[in-house]
């Protein structure tokens, strides 16, 4: 039978005419259906098309990409008269299975999207785009790719040099082995391997992978950030040369996604890892979800859709009763609280621990820098002439005379955050945004981060004339310069993301640490974690405490899983892990966030975080959703706000366990030129606050469909800051 038809139901036999049901691109405010009834060509026989199927459909003037979605009842079918008939049914690609249209119902429900927006934004962009005639190319192509002896294209898959004989497994800690013994005895549900760094969390992984493509199954490993993708993808290629491995990240070029995505989908790649993107792969024998560095933000989408990849892998795990699993060393405060049994948590998940280090390596020795005491004995002007003070320095030159590698984390790219004139105080500040725009010296530009607007610097200042404009603050480009002229004999690299925009700069700068042709690193977080540096035994933090104090609730989170992500790049090789070190230069050092940090108590850490969040009714403990508005005058953006805020107060019942909060400006308040406000809905009840979303934004579309003053509207379920 045709894959892309199900059986003949009766209603057909007597060649009536035929109702499909189709999914398309149309967001909830156009006001149009969410699926659109179309007729079945005749030439198509009797049989209904199967749920899934990618068709070509006309809406409007034109002829778009569509998926056949669950048959509508008899009584919401528009008249025969009224439909037209499907242009073109793509029989050559299998249909999308039930489990996948399942979690792309939820999750646009859960984010309060439309199914057919959130649809076509997750398949690959080229999909959309070819008839029947250009997919049938696509998949020739694939399979030529497949027979050839380089199973797929290099930017699909990764190989070992030699295929011959399977790679010797490494020994396993006790911690290792009972981790996996464990996993063993749970074939489903969600399991939070909380390992400290170097305690061998990508050994689990891969073992866990090859019990699931021994019973011949699919693996999605999840990533937050495409720099953390090569490391990862040697490891599993080295570990499984005979098992095509496809990748699925935002580098890609549409060819290469479209080729990854229908390897996938077909089933022909049995590997396949990704950033957030991939949660919405298509894999029909998916066995096993691996979500590396869990607690990692990137996994929250921040455009268009706002999910979170994490927990849409925990529900997708759920759906397709398979494992997941969720490594870090510093959990989120969601996941920590899940995997805490009750009646301290809420014993969702199955919690593991590895505690140790491969090797019994032991963990960097965390050293407090107070540059309260130092500038009381040296003054403050020593710290403005020096980026770290002369301890560590002595640190930075003592690992220099052993041979062995530093790093240095400094989270602000550029030569300094502004520049300012003494004279006026004038301040390059970026005239389309609410922002400050950065110094780079390299090309002697003011370039502002969030727009992209970009000036020479001026002679002199652009308000009173004095040329005397000085750098004020330091960012990585700055701190190089500076150790530079303090270690000139030290082989200096930087990476962030000035440093790696040409593609393959990022695996170029990466190897040459790796093959120890650097001495002292400078980064930003981009290096601060999933790197294995063998010869690094020491990391300093030259400005923690820039985000100890932020009006972010989430700030302190992470903060602490930044420093301790850090921490763990110094020490991994056992040998050299007993003097590894990490230094924080701080004014307060006697804060519990360092005080923690300095015994890796994790748990305390999480422990006190916690207690603060139920106090202060801050999630875990609530469920929080932000209704953004965006306009061309601020007074337009919080008006529509408090517009919603009324039209949401006449909805709410008497007693309903939900908090709207006055509109407010954004904490970024302009962007590219568009005033941006927001408005904070919370309740202890996620179900509360889903029931009263979806009766909520579709009168707010109805009751704005007229209003021009703003410019566009979201909301955000889950927001990651406020």
């Amino acid at each position: 039978m045709d894959p892309t038809q199900a059986p003949m139901s009766p209603a057909n036999e007597g060649g009536a005419p035929i109702h499909v049901p189709v999914l398309v691109a149309l967001p909830r405010h156009s006001g149009v259906e969410e699926v659109l009834d179309y007729l079945q060509p005749a030439e198509l026989g009797p049989r209904r098309l199967a749920p899934g199927t990618l068709v070509r459909v006309p809406l409007g003037r034109r002829v778009v990409t569509g998926l056949v979605w669950q048959s509508t009842t008899d009584a919401n079918r528009p008249p025969v008269s009224e439909l037209r008939s499907l242009a073109e049914v793509l029989p050559q690609l299998p249909p999308l299975q039930d489990a996948w249209r399942s979690l792309l119902q939820f999750a646009a429900g859960y984010y309060q999207r439309a199914p057919g927006e959130l649809a076509m934004a997750v398949l690959p962009a080229q999909l959309k785009e070819l008839d029947g005639i250009q997919l049938q190319r696509r998949l020739k192509k694939l399979d030529r790719s497949l027979s050839a002896s380089n199973p797929l294209p290099a930017h699909a898959v990764v190989q070992a040099e030699s295929a011959d004989a399977p790679p010797a497994l490494p020994a396993l800690s006790p911690q290792q082995a009972q981790v996996l013994e464990e996993l063993n005895r749970s074939p489903s549900g969600t399991c939070l391997l909380h390992g400290v760094t170097g305690s061998g969390k990508t050994e689990v992984y891969l073992r866990a992978a090859e019990a699931a493509l021994s019973r011949g199954q699919q693996v999605l490993v999840l990533v937050p950030e495409i720099n953390l993708t090569p490391q990862l993808e040697a490891r599993f290629a080295a570990r499984f040369p005979r098992q095509r491995m496809v990748s699925l990240h935002s580098g890609l070029t549409p060819p290469q996604r479209l080729q990854n995505w229908l390897a996938a989908h077909t089933g022909r790649a049995e590997l396949l890892l990704g950033t957030r993107m991939a949660v919405f792969a298509s894999l029909p024998r998916l066995g096993l979800i691996v979500v590396d560095e869990e607690h990692d933000p990137s996994y929250k989408q921040q455009e268009g859709a706002r999910y979170s990849a994490r927990d849409l892998a925990v529900y997708r795990g759920r759906l397709e009763s398979l494992p997941v699993l969720l490594g870090s060393a510093t959990p989120s405060l969601e996941t920590w609280l899940n995997a805490t049994p009750a009646p301290a948590g809420l014993g969702r998940y199955q919690r593991l621990a590895m505690s140790q280090r491969i090797g019994d390596g032991a963990l960097p020795r965390v050293r407090l820098l107070d540059l309260e005491r130092y500038c009381a004995q040296h003054g403050r002007q020593a710290l403005r002439d020096k980026p770290v003070a002369p301890a560590l320095l002595q640190a930075l030159r003592d690992r220099l005379e052993r041979g062995e590698q530093s790093l240095l984390l400094l989270n602000r790219r550029g030569y300094a955050p502004v520049l300012h004139c003494p004279s006026c105080g004038w301040k390059s500040g970026c005239p389309h945004c609410s922002a400050w725009r950065v110094f780079h010296k390299l090309d002697r530009s003011l370039r502002c981060h969030h727009c992209g607007f970009s000036e020479r610097v001026p002679l002199r200042c652009p308000q009173c004339g004095d040329p005397d404009i000085q750098p004020v603050g330091r960012g990585t480009e700055r701190l190089e310069e500076q150790l530079s002229a303090l270690l000139p004999e030290a082989r200096i690299g930087r990476i962030d993301a000035d440093t790696t925009r040409t593609r393959g700069s990022l695996e170029t700068q990466l190897a040459a640490v790796h093959e120890g042709a650097v001495d002292v690193l400078i980064g930003t977080q981009m290096v601060a974690k999933g790197h294995d540096f063998r010869r690094m035994t020491l990391v300093a933090a030259v400005n923690a405490d820039s985000a100890l104090f932020s009006s972010d609730f989430r700030a302190p989170e992470r903060l602490f899983a930044l420093l301790m992500q850090a921490a763990g790049r110094a020490g991994r090789d056992a040998r050299q892990a007993a003097r590894s070190e990490m230094w924080i230069q701080t004014w307060h050092a006697a804060h519990p966030l360092y005080l923690a940090l300095q015994a890796h108590d994790y748990e305390a850490f999480a422990r006190s975080q916690l207690l603060e969040r139920r106090a202060a009714g801050l999630p875990p403990y609530t469920c929080l959703a932000l209704l953004r508005s965006e306009a061309r005058d601020q007074a337009a953006a919080l008006g529509f706000l408090q517009k919603a805020a009324m039209q949401a107060r006449a909805l709410l019942p008497q007693g309903i366990e939900l908090q709207l909060y006055p509109p407010v400006p954004a904490a970024l308040q302009r962007v590219a030129n568009v005033e941006r406000a927001q408005m904070l809905i919370e309740s202890p009840h996620r179900a509360v606050l889903q029931r009263f979303l979806a009766v909520w934004l579709p009168r707010l579309q109805e009751g704005n469909a007229g209003e021009t003053r703003v410019l566009r509207w979201a909301v955000d379920v889950d927001p990651q800051s406020i």
